[in-house]
């Protein structure tokens, strides 16, 4: 059995226990080098020493100024006993964030709150290209349109962030528009006649 990191919308971290067989072993990266940092909610129960049992939210830390800095190393509830991430508390002025990653060597606040702040930039691309692109209406099944139909969906969403930018509009703006002005031309004058005799 492999388990495999998830989380959901919320953030929440799960383990999902897939059974691992030769055809699926082909399909899985010869070397996993990828080292997410995430939000955590401030009510996650939380292990800070592998010698206690108890477990506490993790708002409920004392940090240090050297670990404000550098961050530290915890087990998550939910997580194998001896998988440990680290953690970075981010205070701003309205709200504390607890940036977590599974990449121990991390040793800089910052640095996380960058990566994090990245996965914004992503989702909201992910957003605007179901939304505005029909990325998701393919009914293919077949690999290699499946690919080209993603592909066209990219590059439309390219050439609407394009034209968002030359215009100083949102990319919703930039999209309907055009339909509006499309529809405001045929209402006018139609280019297909209809006869109703």
């Amino acid at each position: 059995m492999m388990s495999l990191l998830i989380f959901n919308i919320r953030g929440d971290l799960r383990y999902l226990r897939i059974g691992i067989t030769e055809r699926t072993k082909s399909l899985l990266p010869r070397k996993l080098s990828y080292s997410p940092a995430f939000l955590i909610h401030k009510a996650r129960r939380i292990n800070f020493n592998i010698f206690h049992q108890t477990r506490q939210r993790i708002d409920a830390l004392v940090w240090s100024a050297s670990e404000l800095q550098t961050g530290k190393r915890i087990t998550i509830r939910g997580f194998p006993k001896h998988h440990k991430v680290k953690v970075f508390r981010v205070a701003s002025d309205r709200r504390t964030d607890y940036v977590v990653t599974n990449d121990l060597s991390q040793s800089d606040t910052s640095v996380a709150q960058t990566a994090c702040a990245w996965r914004w930039k992503i989702e909201q691309f992910h957003r605007e290209t179901k939304q505005l692109t029909g990325l998701e209406k393919c009914q293919c099944r077949l690999p290699r349109i499946v690919r080209n139909h993603i592909a066209c969906a990219f590059l439309v969403w390219v050439r609407l962030m394009r034209q968002a930018y030359e215009t100083g509009q949102t990319l919703y703006q930039v999209k309907h528009g055009m339909f509006s002005e499309y529809l405001r031309q045929q209402l006018k004058t139609p280019s297909i006649k209809m006869d109703f005799a």
